[in-house]
């Protein structure tokens, strides 16, 4: 029962884990996108628009967000498959901080109303047209979000349900040498209720009456 419980959340984990890698890769296209957008117009820009001096930062973090999600899911996938503590630990901590950022973040949004003052000045114009995006399609983005963080949310469970659990270690750890010892005392019960088996007392007594006769002849 213990084995089939941690197949399923081993799977369950592995399945809510992957929504986390195809939102990663999801931003990772997209963030090759807009990078290969800002190098076509920059290439082609007047002195007063985008200059070289000038990083697009939301592009960047856009990146490597992206790739911090495909690196956290690798992670998750390796935990449910070894159901080791330490990783599944690792795991739960980094998607526990990653969720209180999204917090954090989000309540910034909502209470601050200069919110966009927290944020450097974004030169390729992709800032904007991603808060247009999410303006214009909040619906869907707010279904995206919530989706996104419950699968955090039950990833953070699963990997703490398993590592509770622990690794099944019956199968790996039955070798002969555990075998053997159960075996013995019924191998002994054995020998002793078999009538066809002779007693070792009795064999003693006459290899000894043997002895005493052959020295008798001798003599």
């Amino acid at each position: 029962m213990a084995a089939w419980l941690r197949a399923c959340l081993q799977s369950t984990l592995k399945i809510v884990n992957s929504v986390i890698g195809l939102v990663g890769m999801a931003m990772i296209l997209y963030s090759l996108w807009m990078i290969r957008a800002w190098f076509r117009q920059w290439s082609g820009l007047s002195p007063d628009g985008v200059s070289a001096s000038s990083p697009p930062w939301f592009i960047y973090s856009f990146l490597g967000l992206g790739i911090f999600l495909c690196v956290i899911t690798c992670s998750g996938h390796i935990a449910a498959e070894t159901v080791n503590g330490h990783c599944l630990s690792c795991y739960t901590a980094v998607i526990s901080l990653l969720l209180i950022l999204e917090a954090a973040i989000t309540a910034d949004i909502f209470v601050n109303r200069n919110w966009e003052e927290d944020f450097p000045r974004d030169p390729t114009g992709r800032f904007e047209e991603f808060k247009d995006f999410v303006q214009s399609n909040s619906e869907m983005c707010k279904w995206i979000g919530i989706l996104v963080v419950v699968a955090q949310a039950l990833s953070i469970f699963l990997a703490m349900v398993l590592r509770a659990l622990g690794p099944d270690h019956g199968e790996y750890y039955d070798s002969d040498d555990d075998s053997v010892p159960a075996r013995l005392p019924l191998l002994r019960n054995q020998a002793q209720n078999n009538p066809c088996m002779p007693d070792p007392a009795i064999l003693l007594k006459n290899d000894s009456w043997n002895v005493r006769i052959h020295d008798k002849v001798g003599r």
